[in-house]
């Protein structure tokens, strides 16, 4: 017996990205499924912000509105389930799940986010997203006029500095090793008087996610209000680069303005595919991967 089901389009992540682009289709009466395993990266970040109409909002909330109201749309479907497996096909894709079961589609958009890997600190993975953040945007006017520390070095560690400076006086760059700053750099850090503490990190202490003091190798340990950090990721599937979609040296899903992969009928959307990690852009992207997907199949079918 054959219990594969078909669908014009399969969206695999169902957060911001993914509900949108359904949004898009639901209105232009595709027969869409997402595929979501219930794992945002946000999951533990207590408010949005920088998003107009929902400002200081819980993520969650959000999302449950989103899905919501995406689901008014008769013509989509959303299951909680991992996909594992896709496949090209002669008439588009298979997607295998977890629970074993089998979709097929003309189209794909992968809306699947990323994966931080959280350093060897004893606390950060507890304060990631909470009082240890990586946007200052979404985080800085909260944090605003604090004793923040920025975890990073060389480049990375100005190109933050330079951002924040004008949030707070109260700037100190851990690196946490030696130093890798050439001698304009150092010359700028001194003008904006933000301070270098090279010691290794060892611990964050914290209530609750809330960083309280950063502790070293030595023993020593010194006092924050919060801290700016960039983490290594890798995607959330494989599944993109094994279709063949092309990964760029940054880590992230090579696509068009218009959202489509190297691979004719893959669409990716979201913060898999930019470094520009927020909710606006996630929607706006999955909108764009919306539209765009109705528009192939309109054209296909005309």
């Amino acid at each position: 017996m054959n219990n594969t089901q078909n669908f014009e389009v399969i969206i695999i992540g169902g957060s911001y990205a993914g509900l949108s682009a359904a949004m898009a289709l639901g209105r232009s009466l595709r027969k869409t499924l997402i595929i979501d395993s219930g794992s945002p990266c946000n999951k533990q970040t207590p408010h949005a912000h920088n998003l107009i109409t929902q400002d200081g909002v819980k993520p969650s909330e959000i999302a449950a509105k989103a899905k919501s109201d995406v689901l008014k749309y008769a013509t989509v479907s959303f299951i909680e389930d991992l996909a594992i497996k896709g496949n090209k096909t002669d008439n588009g894709f298979e997607i295998l799940t977890k629970s074993g079961k089998t979709y097929t589609a003309k189209k794909l958009i992968f809306a699947t986010g990323i994966k931080d890997i959280m350093p060897a600190i004893k606390g950060f993975a507890e304060c990631w997203g909470i009082s240890v953040v990586h946007c200052p945007y979404c985080h800085g006017y909260e944090i605003r006029n604090q004793k923040t520390g920025i975890m990073a070095q060389g480049d990375s560690a100005i190109h933050m500095a330079s951002l924040v400076n004008n949030l707070t006086d109260k700037l100190t760059i851990l690196t946490s090793g030696k130093a890798d700053f050439d001698a304009e750099q150092l010359s700028k850090l001194k003008k904006h008087k933000i301070a270098v503490n090279e010691k290794e990190i060892v611990e964050i202490e914290h209530e609750n996610g809330q960083l309280k003091n950063i502790l070293f190798s030595d023993g020593t340990k010194e006092t924050f209000s919060a801290a700016y950090a960039h983490t290594p990721f890798i995607q959330h599937t494989d599944m993109l680069a094994k279709l063949g979609c092309q990964i760029n040296e940054q880590g992230f899903v090579e696509v068009d303005m218009m959202q489509k992969t190297t691979v004719d009928g893959v669409f990716s959307c979201g913060d898999n595919t930019t470094r520009m990690r927020s909710l606006s852009n996630a929607i706006a992207s999955g909108n764009i991967a919306g539209a765009m997907v109705n528009m192939e199949l309109s054209q296909e079918q005309f």
